[in-house]
């Protein structure tokens, strides 16, 4: 949809933007939303049950479970800001979404994106604390400090999304409204305005240098850290066990990040829309589902509880 006048105070903003999916095949458009449903019911089961699992087992009461069951909560209010709102696009073939629709999305997905970012620090800096300082990690990690740590990573991501959304209610959008992704992202908005953008780039680089780079450097540093700590253990079995409670989270980070450097710092052009738009489906769609399999699957103290749970009841 266009929408006629310059830059300025003869501009009509838009009522609602356009996402552009994945096609228009009506037989494709079937499979990917059976496809996308099955992820998201995924989802919601494994991260609702990893909660409920670590609230329900006296076993799991410990920091490292206290930061993935928040990873949980945030992994499956990230995908519902995203998936139902693409499933029914499927469904009844509805593109649009209104304006406001637009800017809640933005202020959910980047207040959740950001909290994931710093809760995927916040566990790396656990795990190092357990591995390199175990002595010390009951005092480190007591109840209090992991309970400000969360909060943190809250307030970062709320205060990302207000900035984030203070950013887009400045722009103008007299051109064409056509997002071509299934979600509204903030810099594809940016680059759609035909206002001054100056604000809204600010925001969004000062968010990125300021909030999301140190989020990666502390799981860099703390994973240098840690491998250096395990190589220096002698025996084979200590280092396996020291290792085996980071595999999991190690694998999250990666693919969390792999996913989202992809998508963010790839260079666009018309050749690489189609694999942006698939590294934004692992990213908000694939990744939540696949955190609570990946710790259930290779966490055993997690299958342990399970089994104790199912014994008692």
């Amino acid at each position: 949809t266009q929408f006629e006048g310059m830059p300025g105070r003869n501009c009509t903003q838009p009522t609602e933007f356009i996402l552009v999916e994945f096609t228009g095949n009506p037989e494709t458009q079937v499979t990917l939303f059976l496809m996308f449903l099955l992820t998201y019911l995924v989802t919601i089961l494994g991260n609702l049950g990893m909660i409920a699992l670590i609230r329900a087992s006296p076993l799991l009461h410990s920091p490292m479970y206290y930061f993935l069951g928040n990873l949980a909560f945030v992994d499956f209010c990230s995908s519902t800001v995203i998936t139902p709102r693409m499933l029914v696009g499927f469904l009844l073939g509805k593109k649009g979404i209104p304006y406001a629709g637009c800017m809640a999305q933005v202020f959910t997905f980047d207040l959740f994106g950001l909290a994931e970012c710093f809760l995927l620090a916040t566990m790396a800096y656990d795990r190092y604390v357990a591995v390199c300082h175990p002595l010390l990690y009951a005092l480190v990690m007591s109840p209090e400090r992991c309970f400000r740590l969360v909060t943190g990573c809250y307030l970062l991501g709320l205060a990302n999304g207000v900035g984030q959304t203070i950013g887009m209610s400045s722009l103008l959008f007299c051109g064409s409204s056509v997002i071509d992704l299934f979600f509204c992202d903030i810099s594809l908005l940016i680059s759609l305005s035909t206002s001054d953008t100056t604000l809204s780039c600010i925001i969004l680089r000062t968010a990125s240098s300021l909030l999301g780079v140190p989020s990666i450097l502390v799981v860099l540093v703390s994973y240098v850290a840690i491998i250096s700590t395990v190589l220096s253990i002698r025996s084979a079995e200590g280092k396996r066990k020291s290792f085996s409670t980071c595999a999991s989270h190690l694998t999250t980070v990666s693919i969390f990040y792999g996913a989202s450097i992809f998508m963010y710092l790839n260079p666009s052009s018309d050749t690489s829309r189609g694999g942006e738009k698939w590294a934004a489906v692992i990213y908000t769609v694939v990744t939540p589902m696949l955190n609570p399999l990946i710790y259930s699957l290779r966490n055993q103290e997690l299958k342990d509880a399970l089994r104790k749970l199912r014994k008692r009841k």
